[in-house]
Formats: structure tokens, C-alpha cells, sequence
């Protein structure tokens, strides 16, 4: 059995470098429908670009979730947790999940009488530009639902094994402060907790904890759990902005930021 897991253990990356890969093709395909969009004829085309979008995210959705089923099972065998379980394959987004966030991300195509008080700046851009900011948010979209099936593969085994008794966030060292802070707080997360909070670009992960296990936060893991109770704990209200000023100073953020 293995007595300890990590949110930075070679098995969690070879998961996270899986589900990379998978929205690195996942991105290019999508690029690829945006010849679908007909500048002159948005009415008419955009409806056809929102089917395929619906049919390569689904696909794509099924793909996240069996590598995190695969992820979960080893996870399992490696823990040698008692019992037989296999953790069961999650849906894709639904179809109104999917065309909500894809109208949510071209809302700025449609043309919009520019002396209108409410059309925003973004919306009075020239259209090759609302375009290439529309394909971005898309791929940003696409991206989050797909790889949220797996994450929410991964979290609904836990909620469903009852060798399962938590599970814990791994982010990479490029991610965000915020994925960086509740990264640092461990295995936190029980059988019941269902928001995994994430946001667009996210390439956060879940990993499973059984009983009979101790988790340890990785070393970098540690080191964000350091400054945040050094620099950030203690400030209500101002938490999050003191951590990425304190990930930025030790150089675990661009200075920018």
C-alpha cells in the first residue's frame, strides 16, 4: 500500500501532461471551425459553428474523462485500497451547458448601434477584431468544460468509493495565485465537497486520497502554504491579493502580476 500521496507525485504529472495534451488538440481543432463563422452571413453561420463546437467538446469531454477514470483507478490499485471499484466514466456537458457558455463568449459579435449608451467599448471594435477576441474566449470555454469532466470524473468517484476518504488539488508551478492557494491547503476536500472551482485556462487536477493514506503537499506546494501564512493570513478581505504580491516577490509569479 502506499502510505502517502501528493499533489505533486510523478503519477499526478504524467495526469496533468495527459490532460495537456489533450487540450492542446482539443485548442487546434477548435481553431479549425473557425472558418464556420461567415463574417457577412453571422446569422446563418454561427448557429453551424455552435453544432461542431457542441460535437468536438463532447468528444473531446469523454476523452478527459476516461484518462481521469484511468487516473482514478490507478490511483486506487497503487493506494491498495480493499474492495472492488471502478470509477465510473462522467457525461460531457450538456448541449444548453455548452451553447451557454459559447453565446457567452461571441456576445460581442453582433453588430450594435455604436451611439448606444450600453454598447460597451469591446462591442464597438471592428469585427475581425470582435472575431479573433470571440475565437479566443471560445477556446478558453472549450477548454474549461472539457477538462472539468474530469475533474468531475475524478470527484464523483471519490464521492461514490467508500475507500475514498478526500481528495486534494494539484496545480502547476505556472498557475495562477488563486489555483496556487487552494492548492497549499491539501486534502481539505471531502467526499461531499462538489465545487472544484475553477476558472477559464485552468489545468487544475483532483487527486484522490483512500484510507489508510497521509497526504503531503508537494514541496513547491509547501513553500505557497509558507508565504501565505507569512504574508497573506490574517488580512480578511485583502488575502489574495497580499499571496500573488508574496508569489510575485519570491518569484513564484511574473513580477507583473
Amino acid at each position: 500500500m502506499a502510505a502517502t500521496v501528493s499533489d505533486g507525485g510523478r503519477d499526478a504529472e504524467r495526469y496533468r501532461a495527459a490532460q495537456l495534451g489533450l487540450t492542446r488538440l482539443l485548442v487546434r481543432d477548435v481553431r479549425g471551425l473557425r472558418r464556420l463563422i461567415i463574417p457577412s452571413r453571422l446569422q446563418a453561420s454561427v448557429p453551424d459553428w455552435l453544432a461542431a463546437m457542441n460535437a468536438v467538446i463532447a468528444q473531446y469531454a469523454q476523452v478527459s474523462s476516461s484518462l481521469a477514470a484511468d487516473f482514478y483507478d490507478t490511483q486506487r490499485d497503487t493506494a491498495g485500497a480493499a474492495g472492488v471499484f471502478a470509477a465510473a466514466v462522467a457525461d460531457p456537458p450538456s448541449q444548453d451547458q455548452t451553447d451557454a457558455s459559447l453565446r457567452w463568449a461571441t456576445k460581442d459579435l453582433w453588430p450594435r448601434d455604436p451611439e448606444d449608451p450600453k454598447t460597451t467599448d469591446a462591442q464597438r471594435e471592428p469585427l475581425d477584431t470582435r472575431l479573433g477576441q470571440a475565437e479566443k474566449k471560445a477556446e478558453a470555454v472549450a477548454q474549461k468544460l472539457v477538462t472539468d469532466t474530469g475533474r468531475g470524473t475524478v470527484q464523483g468517484a471519490v464521492r461514490a468509493d467508500r475507500q475514498a476518504v478526500a481528495w486534494a488539488r494539484s496545480a502547476a508551478l505556472g498557475a495562477c495565485a488563486f489555483c496556487k492557494l487552494l492548492a497549499a491547503r491539501g486534502a481539505v476536500y471531502k467526499q461531499d465537497t462538489v465545487d472544484f472551482r475553477a476558472h477559464d485556462g485552468c489545468h487544475c487536477m483532483a487527486i484522490p486520497v483512500f484510507k489508510g493514506q497521509r497526504f503531503e503537499l508537494s514541496a513547491h506546494a509547501r513553500e505557497w502554504d509558507r508565504l501565505y501564512r507569512e504574508y497573506a493570513a490574517g488580512h480578511s478581505g485583502d488575502q489574495l491579493r497580499l499571496f500573488r504580491r508574496a508569489l510575485a516577490e519570491h518569484g513564484h509569479l511574473p513580477a507583473a502580476l
